[in-house]
């Protein structure tokens, strides 16, 4: 489809690929497929990539734009590319998914229909066809301590024992939640406008809680959609030392930036619980792994390991994005003004 009477296109699709190029053709596909009514702006993020994903968007998708970005991590490599957008809605999209039931153009309809509606969730599914639980509620001290000992195994379920929705029957109904996984996350322009774009201190994980806690605060809502189903290949790559600190790291950073510093100091001595717990007595496969990684996200947590990624820069957005040689259509100073109002880049 081509842009509406204003110019503009219905979504932009930000997928960012960081050595995911085996993942992108069925996810690309799918997108396109799957674009029913909705005029799409598909833009792939590469984030410093060596395995071929410019060339294969290039010559496999070349109705999808590529951008070229230093690996500065999640929230870096999104904003990389949403900074070349103008259209009236930005999917936020992991390169491990495949669209399966539903249109875009369904899913611009109902987001058209609620206009309090900043940001919201789709039905993901795994590889194997179960449902994964994507509906979250914030952090908070409770709910961490009770993750900390296993509550998604109690007897019972309720709100304040944890962030994830475990009754998947709720998941097939339109709900407003706190927040929802970052693997598909489509916000409306004006919330990005009034709520922020992604905090690139965040290297990643928390940073779509956070992100969604900002757009809540400019006073939108936030909603799972069951309108659109997708295929999410989680967990790939098993246990992951480095990973998991990251998370604990994050964690760490969204209860600076969000918590009063003694409710910080309980949340983050219930999140130390939790990996004191896992690492005594590891449940799943690989056990060594997991005590590996609950000792990682120890250290890191207390200051005597650095961050897996790295010190994050000291703000927020700490750089003004420039124009890649080879790229027609990297961020500039046109790609900043599409997204607040101006006309689209050149090339897009």
């Amino acid at each position: 489809m081509s842009p509406n009477s204003s110019g503009m296109d219905d979504l932009a699709v930000i997928v960012i690929s960081t050595n995911e190029a085996r993942w992108l053709e069925p996810c690309l596909r799918t997108v396109f497929e799957h674009a029913g009514s909705a005029s799409l702006d598909v833009v792939v993020v590469d984030n410093s990539s060596t395995d071929g994903t410019r060339d294969l968007v290039e010559s496999r998708f070349p109705e999808a734009r590529v951008v070229s970005s230093a690996n500065h991590g999640f929230g870096h490599a999104n904003n990389r590319g949403a900074l070349t957008c103008s259209a009236r809605y930005v999917l936020f999209l992991n390169p491990d998914t495949e669209v399966v039931a539903g249109t875009f153009g369904e899913l611009v309809a109902a987001m058209d229909e609620r206009p309090d509606v900043g940001l919201i969730g789709a039905r993901q599914i795994t590889a194997d066809g179960e449902l994964w639980p994507t509906i979250r509620r914030f952090p908070s001290f409770l709910r961490a301590l009770s993750e900390a000992f296993g509550s998604e195994k109690w007897p019972f379920a309720a709100s304040w024992c944890g962030e994830r929705e475990l009754d998947l029957s709720r998941y097939d109904q339109e709900l407003e939640c706190d927040w929802t996984s970052g693997s598909f996350m489509l916000a409306r322009r004006e919330a990005l406008l009034s709520g922020g774009i992604f905090d690139e201190r965040l290297f990643i994980y928390s940073e779509d809680p956070d992100i969604a806690l900002r757009i809540k605060k400019a006073g939108w809502q936030v909603r799972h959609l069951p309108t659109m189903t997708i295929i999410h290949h989680a967990g790939k790559g098993g246990v992951r030392p480095k990973m998991v600190a990251q998370d604990a790291f994050g964690r760490l950073q969204y209860a600076q930036k969000h918590f009063t510093l003694p409710y910080r100091w309980l949340y983050m001595a219930a999140v130390a619980a939790g990996h004191v717990v896992r690492g005594l007595i590891p449940r799943g496969e690989s056990p060594a792994e997991r005590r590996k990684a609950a000792r990682l996200a120890l250290s890191t947590l207390v200051g005597l390991t650095p961050p897996p990624f790295g010190h994050p820069p000291a703000t927020a957005l700490p750089e003004w994005p420039q124009p890649h040689p080879m790229d027609t259509t990297a961020p500039d100073a046109r790609g900043y003004a599409a997204v607040s109002g101006g006309e689209r880049p050149a090339g897009g």
